[in-house]
C-alpha cells in the first residue's frame, strides 16, 4: 500500500487500464503521472521516475483470523454478498504467468510464491519455502529481518516480516528478539512487544522479476 501524499500535493489514484509485465498501472488524476504498482515508481508523466512512500499496513488474512484480531470490523457488502465463486482458481492451477508470462530469470520458478521488497537502493526476494517455521538474515543497511510463514497457511495470507536493530534467533522452536524476553507469537503473528515491521509484496516471481531484474535471492541460513 501506497501512501497518497507527495511534496504538499494529494494524490487521488484509478486504474489506468494498462499492465507492464502484468503488474497493474495506477494513474493519478492531479498530474496524469502513471505509476507502476509492483515498483511504486512513476513510468510517464509529470512525475516520471519519482517514487511513492510505502505504508506498512494492510494485511491478507482468513475471515476467521482477522474478525479475532479485529472483532468491530464492518464488511463492504456488493448487493448483499460478501463472498463467491472464486475467478482466479484456473491462474493459481496454471504453472505459466498471466497470459503466459513465463520468468525470464531462472533462479526460481515462474510462479513461485515469494516475499519480496526493497532495503535501500536493493530489491530483495524470499521464496516461500525458506520462510516455513521463520527465517532470519541481515540486511545491507546492517539491520535483521525476520520473516515467518505457517507451514499450512493459505497461499494468499501475508507473510509476517519485521526489522530491527537487534538479531533475532530461535530458541527451542519459539523465535526471539535477540538479548531480551520478547517473544513471537505464532497465533497472533506478532511480538509480545511491538517490532518495526518490514514492508514487501506477497506474490510470485515472475511478476516481481520481470518487473525487479535485479533481484537479490535470499535462501535459509543465509547470513
Amino acid at each position: 500500500m501506497y501512501g497518497r501524499d507527495y511534496k504538499g500535493k494529494t494524490l487521488n489514484f484509478e486504474p489506468s487500464g494498462g499492465l507492464t509485465n502484468a503488474s497493474l498501472i495506477m494513474q493519478d488524476k492531479q498530474t496524469n503521472t502513471y505509476w507502476s504498482l509492483m515498483k511504486g515508481e512513476a513510468m510517464a508523466g509529470e512525475l516520471e521516475g519519482q517514487n511513492l512512500e510505502t505504508l506498512p499496513v494492510g494485511e491478507k488474512a482468513t475471515w476467521k483470523d482477522w474478525r479475532e484480531k479485529h472483532p468491530e470490523t464492518k464488511v463492504l457488502s456488493i448487493n448483499s454478498m460478501q463472498d463467491g465463486p472464486n475467478p482466479y482458481q484456473s491462474y493459481f492451477a496454471n504453472a505459466k504467468g498471466f497470459r503466459d508470462l513465463e520468468a525470464k530469470d531462472d533462479r526460481l520458478d515462474t510462479k513461485t510464491p515469494i516475499f519480496a521488497f526493497c532495503s535501500g537502493d536493493k530489491k530483495i526476494a524470499v521464496a516461500y519455502k525458506d520462510v516455513v517455521d521463520g527465517m532470519t538474515f541481515t540486511l545491507p543497511d546492517g539491520k535483521y529481518a525476520f520473516l515467518f510463514r505457517g507451514k499450512d497457511d493459505p497461499l494468499f495470507r501475508s507473510t509476517s516480516a519485521f526489522v530491527s536493530e537487534k538479531q533475532f534467533e530461535n530458541q527451542n522452536g519459539i523465535w526471539f528478539e535477540s538479548a531480551s524476553e520478547n517473544k513471537f507469537d505464532v497465533r497472533t503473528r506478532s511480538f509480545k512487544n511491538e517490532v518495526i515491521k518490514l514492508i514487501g509484496f506477497d506474490t510470485f516471481w515472475y511478476n516481481w522479476s520481470l518487473n525487479n531484474p535485479e533481484t537479490e535471492i535470499m535462501a535459509r541460513d543465509a547470513k
